[in-house]
């Protein structure tokens, strides 16, 4: 990949797309992390993004880290490094090593069957779903209908109680679905994260919240849970594709989704994560064994075990994955075979952000890959 200086971005208008910015690529700048930065924030106004993080990560160390802007639109609360962005569905890569983990420990296996820990729910579920497995749940391969925050079923009405009360009668609901008409493929269902979420509390003995505190003390980390604003105000503010700032407040359907996509995350903390998949791709890591970090990563075809992952143009494999909980976005790619990975965090989620972070992978991935 080459490796020429970026400069600014002159914004052309409102709208942005990835041809008009990469039409502007490459042009001499000044030093690297100053022209980089100087890059990605025209990228963040001109994409209208309040605030934008990236880094660049090796198995060996940070090279770059940046968080630029605002964390609100139209106010001046500067971006800060120590500030959280909710992760969305990213956090299924966080509950994919939690369960690599459990295996590996003999506390429940890949084949183990979400009614051998469940026999009460059976009678009250679709017959379908009869065999699912931890492993059919984790690859999307469980024949569950798929599901988001914005679908209007089941209402907060129908699932009475606590978060954890709701969170059992949305397992209940899911359970009652009728299946997809091709069961054992690829197919994006954010119930089956609930589902396996479920299924490693009940193995454990540990809420998903104490397993995640677990990991947090093994890392280093400090993953917490749902909108960053609503026990900081200030935090940043997600914001809509209209740039409409969400107000602190719990949104409970993410609440049911705890598991598959409702952790919050600085982006050190996030990117200290996924120096550990690296390391651990490279047989670096007490955590789990080489083969084991390649089997969450490319063990299934398209998607794995909370990556998702293609062969680039030069055969590499590269793993990824993505989050859109409404009014963030963040994104990560892990090219192993460049002992390389790229992490995105945005406090917006519309069109014009997505394009604006393709263009920066692309980018970062000329400067500081092979």
């Amino acid at each position: 990949m080459t490796r020429a200086l970026l400069s600014p971005v002159r914004a052309r208008g409102m709208r942005c797309t990835v041809l008009s910015l990469l039409l502007l690529l490459p042009m001499p700048g000044v030093s690297q992390r100053q022209s980089v930065a100087a890059f990605a924030d025209s990228i963040r106004k001109a994409c209208q993004i309040p605030e934008l993080g990236y880094a660049v990560v090796s198995s060996a160390r940070v090279v770059t880290l940046e968080v630029l802007g605002h964390k609100r639109a139209n106010h001046s609360g500067r971006g800060q490094r120590s500030d959280r962005f909710r992760i969305g569905s990213n956090t299924k890569t966080v509950t994919s090593l939690l369960a690599a983990r459990l295996v590996r420990r003999g506390t429940i296996a890949w084949h183990t069957k979400f009614f051998d820990l469940f026999p009460e729910r059976q009678a009250r579920s679709n017959p379908a779903y009869a065999d699912l497995t931890l492993l059919q749940l984790l690859s999307l391969r469980a024949g569950l209908a798929g599901y988001t925050y914005t679908d209007a079923r089941p209402t907060r009405e129908q699932l009475p109680g606590n978060a954890r009360e709701q969170r059992d009668g949305f397992i209940d609901w899911v359970l009652a679905q009728p299946p997809i008409p091709y069961p054992g493929t690829f197919h994006w269902s954010n119930p089956g994260y609930v589902l396996a979420g479920a299924m490693l509390e009940k193995a454990s003995g540990k809420s998903y919240e104490r397993l995640v505190a677990g990991l947090n003390r093994q890392l280093g980390t400090d993953f917490r849970f749902g909108q960053p604003n609503a026990a900081d105000p200030a935090q940043p503010w997600g914001h809509d594709a209209e740039l409409v700032p969400e107000p602190p407040g719990d949104n409970h359907k993410l609440d049911w989704l705890l598991a598959a996509g409702n952790i919050n995350a600085t982006l050190p903390d996030y990117a200290r994560f996924i120096r550990l998949h690296l390391r651990g791709l490279r047989g670096k890591s007490r955590l789990l064994s080489a083969p084991e970090f390649a089997f969450l990563h490319y063990g299934l075809p398209e998607f794995a075990v909370g990556w998702f992952w293609h062969r680039d143009e030069q055969g590499r494999k590269v793993s990824f994955h993505r989050g859109n909980p409404g009014t963030f976005l963040t994104k990560v790619y892990i090219c192993a075979d460049e002992d390389k990975a790229y992490i995105f965090f945005a406090n917006a989620q519309s069109e014009a952000a997505e394009s604006g972070l393709t263009v920066l992978f692309e980018a970062l991935a000329r400067q500081y890959g092979r």
